[in-house]
């Protein structure tokens, strides 16, 4: 399902160039992608999801060589197949939940009923706030809708940039358990970047940076 190789990324010729260790996941396996800041763990994240280009190497997913498309086509291929956690919120703050979602689904052409958006808002704790605007959120509340908005287009892949960094060790178990549950009920991989150690029992497969 995700398969990467002789992966390499530099910003400009003054800065560090980033090689990175090939990964292969099969259908449904989770990944956890540790390091220490600085090391390049986002800028892996933006490769797997195509925000960046590769210097050089390949990214396959689903058989889908990323790393060869337009932009025009990764934007399709990205929007269709790609969910993304990121670190801050990227939800239109003027927008309600729902509406967040519903655009979501526009970007990505696809198409959703409203029971199936339904039910992922109650398995997240938020079906309340679903005609809440973005800004009227709490904390715990704006994570949830960063996973739904990362969920709901049924991606072949979701990837989480630091989701538990501020956590405290409460929310980070239950964080990582939606992560989890919500990968697992799409049969999506499920790759997770981040420098936090507590996590690393939830996942058979992982790789330091």
């Amino acid at each position: 399902m995700v398969r990467t190789s002789n992966l390499k990324f530099e910003y400009d010729k003054k800065s560090e160039q980033f090689r990175f260790p090939d990964i292969s996941l099969d259908a449904s396996q989770n990944l956890l992608i540790l390091g220490k800041s600085g090391i390049g763990k986002t800028t892996l994240l933006h490769l797997l999801a195509g925000l960046l280009p590769p210097m050089d190497g390949s990214i396959e997913i689903d058989g889908v060589p990323i790393h060869t498309l337009s932009n025009k086509q990764l934007d399709r291929f990205r929007g269709q197949n790609i969910g993304i956690v990121f670190q801050n919120n990227h939800a239109i703050q003027s927008l309600t939940v729902m509406e967040n979602l519903e655009a979501r689904l526009f970007f990505a052409q696809k198409t959703i009923s409203q029971t199936v958006i339904k039910d992922l808002l109650e398995h997240l704790d938020i079906s309340d706030c679903k005609n809440k605007k973005i800004r009227e959120l709490s904390e715990g509340q704006l994570q949830r809708v960063g996973i739904a908005m990362a969920m709901v287009h049924h991606p072949q892949i979701i990837l989480a940039d630091e989701p538990t960094s501020s956590l405290d060790d409460d929310n980070c178990t239950k964080v990582m358990q939606l992560l989890i549950e919500q990968a697992e009920m799409n049969s999506a991989n499920l790759i997770v970047i981040t420098h936090d150690q507590r996590i690393k029992p939830l996942f058979n497969k992982t790789l330091a940076l």
